[in-house]
Order: C-alpha cells, then sequence, then structure tokens
C-alpha cells in the first residue's frame, strides 16, 4: 500500500483546510495510506507525523487556516535540515510528499526532489495569486472579498467625511489583490508595482476627481508599491494637496483569515484530488493548477522559474471605471 505524506506551509491562506480534506479523502479512497505532518517544514524536521483517516478531516471545509499549522523553518534551508527532513519521510515508510503552499513552500518541495530524488507534488495556495502556471491560487478568490468587502465599509465613512482613504493592502511584490479588489471596491486609483504612478500623476487624478465633484476617494496600494507604504504615499500626497482630509487603513493580515468562499473551497478539492491522483499516476516534482478551467500539471523548476504578469485588460478596466 502507498504512504503519502501532507504538509501545508509559509503563509497561510483560505482554502487550505479545504485541500488538506481533498487530499486525505482521495488518497483514502485510491487505498493509500496519509500521514499529515503538522508545523510544515519544521514539523517534518521535528518528526511531527500523524496518520490520518477520513474522520481527520471532519468540519475543516468551512475553516479558515489550516489544522495542520504552519512556519517558515531556517533549518529547511540548509542541507542538512533538509537530509534529516529526507531520514525521517523514509522512517516513516513514505512514498510522496504533497506540500501545499506558495512559492517558497514549493520551492523547499522541488529541493527535496532534487538533492534526494524523493517524489514531491505542488498544490498552489497563497492569497498573493503569484504562481504561473495557475489561474488562481487557493485563497485569493477569499482574500479579495474580504478587501472589497471591507473598502465598502470604509467608502462609507469616506463619503460621510469628505475624506481621501489611502488602504493598503497584501501581496507582496505584485498587484494581484488589489487590481481585482480595487476594480470590485471601485477605487479611484489603484497603486501596482506592476504600473508604478508616480506622486504627481495621483495627485492630478484626484484633482480631477475633485472637479468632477467627487466627494471622497479610495486609492488602493499594493504593499509592493513603488511609493512606498501607503503611510509614505499618503504624507507625499498631503504635502502638495489638500483638497481633503487624509486617512490611511491597512488592512493587514484581515486579508488572510475567515471562511473560504465558495471558488476557493472547489478550487482546493479538484487541486487537492488531482493531486493524489497525478502522484498516483507517476507524475512527480510537479504543481497542479487550474487553467481555464482545466487541471494541468507542470514540472516545479518551470513554475519556479516565470514571473506571473497581471492581467493587462484589467489594468486597462480600472483606468476606464475610475473617471
Amino acid at each position: 500500500m502507498k504512504r503519502i505524506a501532507l504538509l501545508t506551509s509559509g503563509g497561510d491562506a483560505p482554502g487550505m483546510n479545504a485541500a488538506i480534506r481533498a487530499v486525505v479523502r482521495a488518497s483514502v479512497f485510491y487505498n493509500a495510506e496519509i500521514f499529515a505532518i503538522y508545523d510544515g517544514y519544521a514539523g517534518l524536521i521535528e518528526n511531527k507525523f500523524e496518520q490520518f483517516n477520513v474522520r481527520s478531516v471532519s468540519m475543516i471545509l468551512g475553516r479558515g487556516g489550516t489544522i495542520l499549522k504552519s512556519s517558515r523553518s531556517e533549518a529547511f534551508r540548509t542541507v542538512e535540515g533538509r537530509e534529516l527532513a529526507f531520514k525521517h519521510l523514509k522512517t516513516h515508510g513514505i512514498d510522496g510528499l504533497v506540500v501545499i503552499g506558495g512559492d517558497g513552500s514549493l520551492t523547499g518541495a522541488h529541493k527535496l526532489y532534487q538533492e534526494f530524488n524523493f517524489p514531491v507534488m505542488g498544490i498552489p495556495a497563497t492569497i498573493d495569486n503569484d504562481l504561473a502556471y495557475t489561474d488562481y491560487t487557493i485563497g485569493f478568490d477569499t482574500s479579495t472579498n474580504v478587501v472589497t468587502q471591507s473598502v465598502d465599509k470604509i467608502r462609507d465613512t469616506a463619503s460621510s467625511h469628505n475624506r481621501l482613504f489611502f488602504v493598503e493592502v497584501m501581496g507582496r511584490n505584485t498587484g494581484f489583490i488589489a487590481l481585482r479588489a480595487g476594480i470590485a471596491s471601485g477605487a479611484l486609483c489603484i497603486m501596482l508595482p506592476e504600473r508604478p504612478v508616480g506622486v504627481e500623476e495621483l495627485i492630478a487624478i484626484l484633482r480631477k476627481a475633485h472637479r468632477n465633484k467627487k466627494t471622497s476617494s479610495i486609492v488602493l496600494v499594493a504593499e509592493g508599491d513603488t511609493n512606498g507604504d501607503a503611510y509614505e504615499l499618503a504624507k507625499k500626497v498631503t504635502m502638495n494637496y489638500a483638497d481633503y482630509e487624509t486617512k490611511v487603513t491597512v488592512l493587514g493580515h484581515l486579508q488572510r483569515g475567515g471562511s473560504p468562499t465558495c471558488f476557493d473551497r472547489v478550487l482546493a478539492s479538484e487541486l487537492g484530488i488531482s493531486a493524489v491522483e497525478g502522484w498516483l499516476e507517476g507524475k512527480r516534482d510537479m504543481m497542479v493548477g487550474m487553467i481555464r478551467e482545466s487541471v494541468q500539471f507542470t514540472p516545479l523548476e518551470e513554475v519556479l522559474s516565470k514571473r506571473k504578469d497581471v492581467n493587462q485588460s484589467l489594468i486597462k478596466a480600472a483606468q476606464i471605471l475610475s473617471i
């Protein structure tokens, strides 16, 4: 009987539990034993294994976070740490490892395959949506919904007091969350690292909006914006522009929490099942993704070497809709 191990790693993302559930139940369905590893790669090094069954994942489909916990392991960044992790996998008789996480997590899985020829399969789970070869990563849809709902609430206050709000959202060095949520929430301007907007250009946009009798404005700022964080940007703008009272909101880790959306639950379920099926079919060192509603397997080396670009048609839509 085949033995599969499973871990979650890196930043948590809504839908990780749905993916865990799918991997566990698919493994049982295909008569494979499934072992959960707690605390990500740190738990792999510390030998935190537990055998799961179908009841181990009951009532977790709609829960945020990850029941397996997550961490970032400095020890796993070393050859010695990865060698110890490999030894624990072999001691438990594990035939393959499924890793749920973002680019750092999948990089760790790829190294296990490169250095020890150990079979791995990656499932993309990060709110940033910055992994290539999948249209969406698990957690992205939930995160953008949280941002949209938050900005809707902030707009109530902004319009009640004629205020200009700078709202900072996560995304590391990419603007996927800011772009989609900015369009959905009607932001006046969306500050993206992929399409830098200078302070002077932003002030011109704000002045035009004020001339058009706009009583409040929302500027959505991706955390990787070239002008600095939302506080820095607001300071630069207010030095040269005073038509509105200015406020700053940093949404922070609100974007990671909460119950996953229907979209993320279904995506996580499909990718989790496909990861097990692909591994049982002999696929190795790959990531399972969803492209145009079709499951695709891509070598991790290709996934990790390519930068994912934001949708240029959405950038154009944001410009058209903000006038």
